[in-house]
């Protein structure tokens, strides 16, 4: 450790997000006791996972898979508050590396050859000044290497919260919401995965998924950081 970690960490403390612990060098965001006490899916590489089958009969999903499920005011929902509403940049890219050092191990990204975040609406994005789903897939990208492809998916409508609706209103909000741009043709016989904070009923990924539904021999893959099961 180095003099100016020391002092740094002396004059400018830093708290886990979850339990508010001061960070010990070389923790992120995150204690160790609250990074290994996050309920994990345990889903991994597994084909045919259970969440995997929440998108068969709505797309050709090549895999699909999320590291945490989520539960109202637990440990993962203070997570993505602070990724949403926070400014928690640097919690979104270390989140994103923590999904790429599970998974990557099992194979999970092999072959994929672009990460899509899915996009926010603009007015929206230079409101919060960020998205969250891009910083989680840089995150991704910079353990695995995969580029990011964010030009290929625009999102037409600057729809409503789904926070507070149910699971027939989520759909009907997000009926139509994306649309694929010219940059999309690229993208023609490779697999992208599309990445996302959290998945609920699935209305989001599967109205992107659409939005690429005619580029020719395009594989989709999905993953997210939680899984509101």
């Amino acid at each position: 450790m180095s003099f100016w970690t020391d002092w740094k960490d002396f004059f400018f403390p830093r708290f886990c997000v979850t339990c508010g612990r001061p960070l010990l060098a070389g923790e992120k965001a995150l204690c160790v006791s609250c990074i290994s006490g996050l309920p994990y899916t345990g889903l991994g590489n597994t084909s045919g996972n259970e969440m995997e089958r929440c998108f068969w009969g709505r797309f050709p999903v090549e895999r699909a898979t999320s590291l945490f499920f989520y539960k109202k005011d637990g440990h993962v929902a203070q997570i993505l508050y602070g990724m949403k509403y926070k400014g928690r940049k640097k919690l979104c890219l270390q989140m994103g590396r923590l999904i790429a050092e599970e998974l990557k191990p099992s194979g999970f990204f092999d072959g994929v050859d672009y990460l899509l975040p899915v996009p926010l609406h603009p007015l929206r994005k230079k409101r919060r000044g960020y998205n969250q789903s891009e910083l989680l897939a840089q995150g991704i990208s910079m353990y695995t290497h995969i580029p990011l492809c964010t030009e290929a998916v625009c999102r037409i409508h600057n729809n409503e919260s789904q926070t507070h609706k149910s699971g027939f209103e989520r759909w009907q909000n997000v009926s139509q919401l994306f649309r694929a741009t010219g940059a999309a043709q690229s993208l023609s016989h490779t697999h992208v995965m599309i990445v996302d904070d959290v998945l609920t009923t699935g209305a989001t990924l599967i109205s992107c998924a659409d939005a690429l539904a005619q580029v020719e021999g395009i594989r989709i893959s999905v993953v997210t950081l939680a899984w509101a099961k």
